[in-house]
This record gives C-alpha cells, sequence and structure tokens, in this order.
C-alpha cells in the first residue's frame, strides 16, 4: 500500500471522527499529531494526511456547496458519515491538488467506499465524484 492511500485513510479517520464525535477537525488533527510522534514509520502518511485534512477544512463550504449540488437527492446532512468524508477528502485531491490526476483520487475514494462504507455507496461516491471532476476541468 502506497503512503499516499495510506494518508487517504488516516484523513478519513480524522474527517470521520470529527464528524461523529461533533467536534473540530483542529482537535482531531492535534490528537492525530500526538500519535504521528510515536509513529516514525508513519511520517509521510502523516504529512499527506494533515494536508489533505487542513485542506478539507480550508476549503470546507465550497467542498461542501459542490458535493451538494451534484449528491442529487442528497442533502450532506443525509449521506452516511463515511461517504461524506470520502467525498470531501477526494474532494479536496481533485479541486486543489494538481500532483494527484482526478482518476486516481475517484479510484482510490471507490476503494474506500467499497471498503468501509454500503454497497452501493461506491457507486455514489464515483458518480458524485465524476461530476466534480467535470466541474474542476470547465
Amino acid at each position: 500500500m502506497s503512503a499516499r492511500t495510506k494518508a487517504r485513510k488516516r484523513a478519513l479517520d480524522m474527517l470521520f471522527q470529527a464528524d461523529v464525535l461533533e467536534t473540530t477537525l483542529a482537535e482531531i488533527v492535534s490528537a492525530e499529531a500526538g500519535r504521528a510522534l510515536n509513529e516514525p514509520d508513519r511520517v509521510a502518511s502523516w504529512i499527506y494526511a494533515r494536508e489533505i485534512v487542513d485542506g478539507v477544512a480550508d476549503h470546507r463550504e465550497e467542498i461542501d456547496e459542490l458535493i451538494s449540488s451534484y449528491a442529487q437527492g442528497w442533502t450532506i446532512d443525509r449521506m452516511p458519515n463515511v461517504d461524506r468524508a470520502i467525498l470531501r477528502l477526494t474532494s479536496w485531491e481533485i479541486l486543489y491538488n494538481p500532483e494527484v490526476p482526478a482518476a486516481v483520487a475517484i479510484n482510490e475514494a471507490v476503494g474506500l467506499a467499497k471498503q468501509y462504507s454500503t454497497e452501493d455507496s461506491s457507486r455514489f461516491v464515483n458518480g458524485v465524484l465524476g461530476r466534480i471532476a467535470e466541474h474542476a476541468q470547465a
């Protein structure tokens, strides 16, 4: 598993925790930073996970607006927490990280949805992110 794949999983965990615990991302990142200090072999994944989470925090309003507009019939609040976290982290990658091709980001997101969410989530995530990628190219 690549360092970026591990970082996405770590970012997903942090975004999910903040959502479920109804706490700030800053609190979750602070706790995770403490753990990262004791795991030097995971530094590469920590750095990118932190970049993703900070990016989502900085652009949350725009990201949530795009997700809402392309998730036909679904509001952000109605989505499963895991799907919402996957959509947020991958939307940030598509919109704000030119180093990651949209197709790669979407493929990784679909894999996360298959692993951690419902049977239908991977198709839902793929569809929403595909529209966000088209928006980003326009």
